[in-house]
């Protein structure tokens, strides 16, 4: 059974695990708005639970924006992170922006729970802020706001570390398009370093997220037919869709490479975005996605059910 609210949107999703519990948190907003575009501003993130990544039981919504009379830095919207546990406590990494800068502006802060239902946004967010050392800043004439958003965070070596949608603050306006990377001891204080995706295939690499199968590393990210770099437009051959990408290494902080140009998932209205690799009860690997675009333009605001995924000798992924 899809999960499909009838009072809201549902696109952006991410998953933390509890026991036999899969806790899906998701960007919503109301189907009743006059233009789907407005959804963005009018965001707030829900809350589900499943056992079997079918069957959903919606739970209390998570976060929502702070009021925009406070001069804070999430006051016109909460977007796209991912939940994590730690000594007791259940953090979500998310995406603010402000309504005095327009919302152009992204940053990325933390609430935290101990039962996954109540949270409490920490005092000193925002948290992960850009680097100018390696990431492009607000520069209206190069892009549409300040890319840094969809926080993928996860334990290894004994420190913790963020996957973000990022720019670089070299080349092309078209191809600086990076995954972020940032490493903390404690989740609070945090460092910024080089990206571990290099520039020069699209203009972002959005809700990006690491997958360890059969010994390689997944970097699991999405883009729209829109955000390819012109280098990758003129390459014969090129398909222009939108939906859900890859790149493999043998390492989790790269150098990451493409096995193909083939997308894992997409076509080219985007009926599928945001997609995420997860386990099903049965320990098979899946797909699960957004379902997004309709063939007439129109906006169907659902996640999908899981999909068999496929994994060649050579690395490659497939849908089955």
């Amino acid at each position: 059974m899809t999960l499909k609210l009838e009072d809201k949107w549902v696109w952006d999703f991410w998953f933390t695990q509890d026991g036999a519990d899969t806790h899906i948190f998701y960007l919503q907003a109301p189907r009743d708005l006059p233009k789907e575009v407005m959804r963005h501003w009018h965001v707030s993130i829900g809350h589900a639970v499943s056992q079997d990544l079918v069957n959903w039981t919606v739970l209390p919504d998570a976060l929502r924006p702070s009021p925009k009379t406070e001069d804070v830095w999430d006051n016109a919207a909460t977007w796209t992170g991912s939940v994590f546990h730690h000594a007791g406590t259940w953090y979500l990494f998310y995406t603010g922006a402000k309504h005095q800068e327009k919302g152009l502006i992204q940053r990325i802060g933390a609430a935290t729970s101990t039962n996954l239902i109540d949270w409490q946004k920490h005092p000193k967010n925002p948290l992960i802020v850009a680097d100018p050392q390696w990431y492009e800043m607000l520069e209206l004439d190069m892009w549409h706001d300040h890319a840094w958003r969809d926080p993928w965070i996860f334990e290894l070596d004994g420190r913790f570390h963020a996957f973000i949608t990022a720019r670089a603050n070299q080349g092309h306006k078209s191809a600086r398009g990076v995954v972020a990377h940032a490493t903390s001891d404690d989740l609070i204080q945090w460092e910024v370093g080089p990206p571990i995706a290099a520039p020069g295939e699209f203009g972002h690499m959005e809700v990006p997220q690491l997958v360890e199968i059969n010994g390689r590393y997944y970097l699991i990210f999405c883009v729209g037919k829109n955000e390819y770099a012109e280098t990758r437009r003129q390459r014969p051959g090129t398909k222009l869709v939108t939906g859900t990408h890859y790149m493999v290494s043998d390492q989790p902080f790269g150098p990451f490479r493409f096995l193909t140009d083939e997308f894992l998932l997409a076509d080219e209205v985007g009926s599928t975005y945001a997609g995420k690799v997860i386990r099903d009860p049965n320990g098979n690997w899946v797909l699960m996605t957004s379902r997004a675009w309709t063939d007439d333009g129109g906006f169907i605001g659902e996640i999908a059910d899981p999909m068999p995924l496929h994994v060649t000798p050579d690395g490659r992924l497939h849908i089955t």
